[in-house]
């Protein structure tokens, strides 16, 4: 198949324009937040230097002009949050009281059909085991490590070598876990690695992500697999830094280490624990990629990300897709708030 640049020259031009407004409009706000601060700074300091040249009182900064300077600051980021979140949210909302068209309302007909599809009730299930396994593991894998590797000898590498998936996309991780579930018919040589232990120990080879729920726990996994080295480095970073005195009075007293973790350590990494539970938490809700790579969301291993994808895009449902949205976002405020609330308890204490 020969490549026409004629032919596709439409395409790169608009792909060259889109560059071009990119580098324009993120060029011009970088050049903007830092010529505008600049040149108040200059003017400021030209006052305080003619001031007391002059030996007249310093001139005061006006409470006006800066709420102006906060407000011309703040002005982007509201911008962008109106465009990008705050407006695709209301739209979203009303597109869930309408039908697949988009054209009449239909009040909670779509809600109603999100609780009574059988369907649709497996995806809610499995994005409870999700949400269930995922973020309790991981932090608890994150832990053990960060407690295990804890002033060891090799304690930079070991962070390294389980920190690294975090480094692979959730796409190039699913790949990889679909080698290690990979299956070969029986008398087959496997290349699977999980199919090749099971044969090893006199087994028979089984096709994993075909097998239901047993494969929605396999794709938690690799969940688990990316996120226990995030887990680990917040809650080893905790744990360094507790008090030294208060382990070495711990110690003087006898405690054990059993009686040190759970008397020392967990209170004093408490905040870090519940920092990493929710963001874990929040980061499984709208988990799509590792679904959509490892089994398309087929044999009942789809969740409310990739099912709400699936009826907007694939089978254009606007109305049911934008209910499974917001019933997603509805999901996701809960948390939210209570690690608001977690953060200004901590800040009063």
């Amino acid at each position: 198949m020969e490549f026409d640049f004629a032919e596709e020259q439409p395409k790169f031009l608009m792909l060259m324009y889109g560059l071009i407004a990119f580098v324009a409009v993120v060029g011009g706000l970088l050049l903007l937040l830092d010529v505008v601060p600049a040149w108040f700074a200059r003017r400021r300091e030209a006052q305080l230097v003619a001031a007391s040249a002059s030996g007249a009182p310093l001139p005061r900064r006006r409470k006006k002009r800066d709420g102006g300077m906060a407000l011309f600051f703040l002005l982007p980021t509201v911008l962008l949050l109106t465009i990008g979140l705050i407006v695709p949210a209301i739209r979203t909302t009303l597109l869930s009281f309408m039908d697949s068209n988009s054209n009449d309302w239909v009040g909670l007909r779509n809600y109603g059909w999100m609780f009574s599809e059988n369907s649709i009730v497996r995806v809610l299930i499995n994005t409870l085991v999700w949400v269930l396994l995922v973020p309790l593991v991981a932090t608890a894998f994150g832990l053990i490590y960060a407690v295990l590797v804890d002033k060891a000898r090799f304690e930079a590498v070991a962070k390294s070598l389980i920190f690294l998936p975090m480094a692979i996309s959730f796409v190039g991780a699913s790949i990889i876990w679909k080698f290690v579930y990979a299956y070969r018919g029986e008398g087959q040589e496997q290349i699977g690695l999980l199919n090749q232990i099971v044969v090893s120990l006199g087994g028979e080879p089984r096709q994993w992500l075909l097998e239901s729920p047993l494969n929605t726990l396999l794709l938690v996994v690799i969940m688990i697999w990316i996120q226990a080295g995030f887990a680990m480095v917040v809650l080893s970073a905790a744990i360094k830094a507790i008090p030294a005195d208060i382990v070495e009075a711990a110690r003087l007293d006898g405690v054990s280490p059993w009686q040190m973790f759970w008397q020392i350590t967990m209170p004093s990494i408490r905040p870090a624990l519940i920092v990493v539970v929710v963001t874990l938490s929040i980061g499984t809700l709208k988990v799509f990629d590792i679904v959509r790579t490892a089994t398309n969301g087929n044999y009942d291993t789809n969740v409310i990300a990739s099912e709400m994808y699936n009826q907007a895009f694939r089978y254009g449902e606007n109305g049911q897709g934008s209910a499974l949205a917001v019933f997603l976002f509805i999901l996701v405020i809960p948390i939210v708030i209570y690690q608001i609330r977690n953060l200004r308890q901590q800040r009063e204490g």
